[in-house]
């Protein structure tokens, strides 16, 4: 008998629940933080090829930019405006600053316009992905200093390469089932919002929707997860999270 189904799809044709016992939320909804210095300075100096993106801080230090801090505001609005399709119950942060500001800008909003307030969650396990000896790095200064990194990273692929003293894809899709866990327990039919980081919001994916190597692959080449972009599931009749929207802005100006 063969080991490897030929067709390994064949095998989840059925709707699946992540946690077939728990009833789960009524809508999880994640959203990315807004700009951060680091995001400003890796696009500035992805550019134009540099190596160095002057940021010396830890990873979760890093704050917003003025533009970042406007971007989660126009979030909170849009939330706040949509006040008639259900609010947030709960909201889930990462406790990295940029994150954490992202929520407290969210929920300004939504006090700004009398609006009930979700109760809050910071959770470690919704931290960004950790990429260890090579933070902060560029894309050429990796290949420059880490050629054997680089070349690696290229024949194991995203869920299975982990750099020196990081994660891979597979490493944090293992905490957030945890994490999920968690939250299918503590917030059953409840609306929760989640403010993390972009890898945390694709591997949402990957583990809700059940995505294969290859679907996650291809996920990731239709674009990165925008800043402040907005990903939801609703539950369905059945019990299972099914995804609603993925990675849109409809509370930015069209560019």
């Amino acid at each position: 008998m063969a080991l490897t189904d030929p067709n390994p799809r064949a095998l989840r044709t059925a709707p699946r629940r992540l946690f077939p016992a728990l009833p789960g939320p009524l809508s999880l909804t994640a959203v990315r933080h807004g700009q951060s210095t680091a995001n400003a300075a890796f696009h500035a100096a992805e550019a134009v090829g540099a190596l160095d993106v002057g940021i010396s801080c830890r990873d979760a230090d890093l704050s917003l930019t003025t533009h970042g801090r406007e971007e989660a505001r126009a979030l909170g609005r849009w939330i706040a405006s949509r006040s008639g399709e259900g609010l947030p119950h709960s909201l889930w942060v990462s406790p990295y600053l940029r994150t954490q500001e992202t929520a407290e800008l969210i929920v300004e909003e939504l006090d700004r316009a009398g609006l009930p307030l979700p109760e809050l969650c910071t959770d470690e396990r919704l931290r960004d992905r950790e990429l260890g000896l090579l933070e902060m790095l560029t894309s050429a200064a990796i290949e420059l200093r880490h050629p054997e990194e680089a070349a690696r990273r290229r024949l194991l692929g995203e869920l299975r390469w982990r750099p020196p003293g990081g994660e891979s894809y597979s490493d944090v899709a293992l905490r957030l089932r945890s994490a999920l866990r968690d939250l299918y327990e503590t917030e059953p039919d409840r609306r929760v919002l989640i403010v993390a980081h972009d890898a945390v919001v694709l591997l949402l994916r990957h583990v809700i929707d059940d995505l294969q190597e290859g679907e996650l692959t291809d996920l990731t080449r239709t674009g990165a997860v925008a800043n402040t972009s907005v990903t939801r599931w609703l539950r369905d009749a059945k019990g299972a999270l099914t995804l609603d929207c993925w990675n849109i802005l409809p509370h930015l100006p069209v560019a």
